[in-house]
């Protein structure tokens, strides 16, 4: 029987090979003895007195690639691993608890992130050094792993006094500081209309006013930014809300970061100009640039707004969708060159030649209009150099037709022609890795914003496929005590929920419920929430913690952000969740709750409003009041169907609505017994804008209806 203290010497499958992670099998065959994270390689680590090497990082992730490769997939390096450490792989997506732990000690520590993260920690977990990708061996003031391996083995060997030290300060340094985020400001006060202000002046400060986004290089979508922008231009009547929210996305679109052959957006731009995207296409990126979109076509009308939105919503339905139910986490940035080799952008990105093959007769055109040269338009992120590859885009702007002299109407014929020949191109290549995990919190935002563009652009295929997702989520991933599950993988579940599931998936079910009527979608918001409130919620203080009461922690730490991230805080989606629950259902203790969150996020949020621009649409909700609508009538009838369109087309993101009609109107009744009294007055569809615990007249006129709901609360 093997010595579970000596490390494996194996070239066959690791301990990962039937890990429910894409991410963990990516790396089964690597000669490192990997471990997945759990109680078994912490008690490893014990047994063999030596600290843990932990490497967090996801499958679509190009720089995790690159240090595999060179590091990981090598004897020397691994060797060196297996001989000192117990080593442990995490995807980041699988464990975000995890990451979210090691990202704060690494933040902390170097005063940055990213992963691939790289951890050197104590047997327990508590991390004593971080960093982020390192080469194999040290160069351009990098460490190297082959460097730092012997310096930490003897360290840990000959000062384990100063090592355990270390870490138990940087753990009282976490613990202190997540503490420190979460006092109540001394002076009682909350976020306000002020703090909302002063997160709109950091953003009217950081706006690239040439390209649109926020800051330099590199520039992350951030949809969040852009929907706060949105609700604070509604509020005040500030027009450089809308304008900045509509350069930014007409600057993605505009640049490499839209793919505009298949729809979609990629992680982020390397770049201020949007141009050389990181290639990776992340679900929960598709879905937040869905909702930001939808919510700028509602408040501009822009058609170029709805169109990136229906094509999003194609590109996710079409090639994320998986076999099992549900949609995948994530396509790679890398992909495999018709040679056989690796490279990032290889399945999105053309040759000078290429293009103009592919364009036939508009070959000219296409080199000029979407900024092709033969050296290539982008350079290689790690070398600087250009290697003949390009990527779409439109440097031309708005006044492509008038510089290259050719009628609107014309351009827009050819351009679409050039796009469906490079389509076809493509359609030849290999497709880049997709990561078929399922997440539920990922999912959760999908089904959020395919059932917000099937209500705002009436696109009923939309909503069809956000309930088919709903029903697919709720049914994979619950668990036997009403919970839900995090990750699934080739029909293996994995990790109790975290509050981003159950947050997400419940403003997708409430989103659903507008965007159908159907009782069913309220009623499982409600129990979710319930769930959530039974497993998160801090009863003293206020607030959600992001993991449950009973789940094992590292370094004693429980974490309960209100700050965003790639994605917004499950916190800004629960508070959003709690005051639509408290409009629908007429119930103060939602509302209740959602002020103690408010509370509970005071000093985090006013200390750093921007990073917390989520929350504060929540803050901007709670500002105004909120409104309800509730429309009597039969559904599919014309005069509610003219009154819903009212509701549908105004650009009203505080507001919510019921539909009673015969068929849900007892159903409706249990849930919201406020709407039990009303009915069609004289045969016709009648609604009723409810605020302040009041409502309205009667209205009957759809654009009464709609003048009224253009109106904004003054504050």
């Amino acid at each position: 029987m093997t010595d579970p203290r000596t490390p494996l010497q194996t070239t066959g499958p690791n301990r990962l090979a039937t890990a429910p992670s894409p991410y963990l099998r990516q790396h089964a065959h690597n000669p490192v003895d990997w471990h997945p994270w759990g109680e078994a390689a912490l008690a490893l680590a014990r047994e063999r007195d030596v600290p843990l090497f932990v490497s967090v990082g996801y499958s679509t992730c190009h720089w995790c690639h690159v240090m595999a490769h060179e590091s990981f997939e090598d004897a020397e390096v691994s060797q060196a691993l297996n001989e000192g450490f117990v080593c442990v792989k995490v995807d980041r997506e699988e464990r975000p608890d995890i990451d979210a732990l090691y990202m704060n000690a690494c933040q902390m520590l170097t005063g940055t992130g990213g992963w691939p993260l790289t951890i050197f920690a104590l047997p327990d977990g508590t991390p004593f050094f971080a960093a982020t990708y390192l080469p194999k061996r040290s160069r351009g003031g990098r460490a190297g792993l082959l460097d730092l391996i012997p310096r930490v083995r003897d360290i840990y060997a000959t000062r384990r006094a100063d090592v355990e030290a270390s870490a138990a300060d940087i753990a009282k340094a976490m613990r202190e500081r997540a503490a420190e985020l979460l006092q109540s400001p001394p002076d009682g006060r909350t976020p306000a209309a002020g703090t909302l202000r002063a997160a709109f002046n950091d953003l009217v400060a950081n706006f690239d006013t040439a390209h649109g986004g926020f800051g330099g290089a590199p520039k992350f979508p951030s949809p969040h930014l852009l929907l706060f922008l949105l609700r604070h231009g509604r509020r005040t009547g500030d027009s450089r809300s809308q304008d900045m929210a509509l350069a930014t996305l007409r600057g993605m679109l505009r640049g490499g970061l839209w793919d505009r052959l298949g729809g979609g957006i990629h992680r982020y731009s390397t770049d201020a100009r949007w141009l050389l995207p990181h290639f990776e296409k992340m679900l929960h990126d598709q879905a937040m640039f869905m909702l930001a979109t939808a919510e700028t076509w509602l408040a501009t009308r822009e058609d170029d707004m709805r169109e990136a939105a229906l094509a999003t919503a194609d590109y996710i339905l079409r090639d994320m969708a998986l076999s099992g139910g549900g949609l995948a986490a994530a396509e790679d940035a890398d992909s495999l060159t018709p040679e056989g080799k690796r490279r990032e952008g290889a399945f999105y990105t053309f040759t000078f030649d290429e293009v103009r093959e592919a364009a036939g007769d508009n070959a000219d055109l296409a080199v000029r209009l979407f900024g092709i040269t033969g050296e290539g338009n982008i350079a290689d992120e790690s070398t600087g150099r250009r290697e003949g590859h390009n990527v779409l885009h439109l440097p031309l702007g708005d006044d492509a037709a008038t510089t290259l002299g050719i009628d609107a109407e014309e351009l827009a014929f050819r351009h679409d022609d050039i796009l469906a020949g490079l389509r076809s191109l493509r359609a030849t290549r290999r497709r880049p890795h997709r990561d078929d995990k399922l997440l539920t919190d990922w999912n959760g935002l999908a089904i959020a914003a395919l059932a917000r563009c099937g209500h705002v652009f009436d696109a009923p295929h939309l909503t069809d496929a956000a309930a088919s997702l709903a029903d697919a989520v709720l049914t994979l991933q619950h668990t036997p005590d009403g919970g839900l599950l995090h990750s699934r993988f080739e029909g293996t579940g994995s990790t109790p929920g975290f509050l981003d599931d159950y947050a997400f998936v419940i403003w997708g079910l409430l989103e659903l419920y507008t965007a159908t009527n159907q009782p069913q979608w309220l009623e499982e918001a409600i129990r979710l929430q319930h769930a959530q409130d039974d497993r998160f919620l801090d009863p003293v203080d206020g607030g959600y913690w992001h993991t449950p009461a009973d789940a094992p922690r590292t370094a004693a730490l429980r974490l309960k952000e209100a700050r965003d991230g790639a994605l917004p805080s499950g916190n800004a989606a629960a508070l959003l969740n709690l005051l639509r629950l408290a409009r629908l259902l007429g119930d103060a203790s939602y509302e209740e709750k959602a002020h103690g969150l408010i509370r509970a996020f005071a000093s985090q949020v006013r200390h750093n409003p921007l990073g917390a621009a989520m929350f504060l649409c929540g803050v901007d909700f709670a500002l105004t009041g909120g409104r309800l609508v509730i429309i009597a009538g039969e559904a599919q009838a014309p005069d509610t169907e003219a009154m819903l369109d009212a509701v549908r087309r105004s650009y009203s993101p505080n507001t919510v609505m019921h539909l009673r009609d015969g068929n849900t109107a007892e159903r409706l009744a249990m849930l919201a017994p406020f709407t039990s009294h009303l009915a069609p007055i004289d045969g016709k569809t009648t609604a009723w804008l409810c605020q302040d615990n009041a409502c309205s007249a009667p209205i009957q006129d759809p654009a009464a209806l709609a003048e009224r709901l253009a109106g904004a609360r003054p504050l």
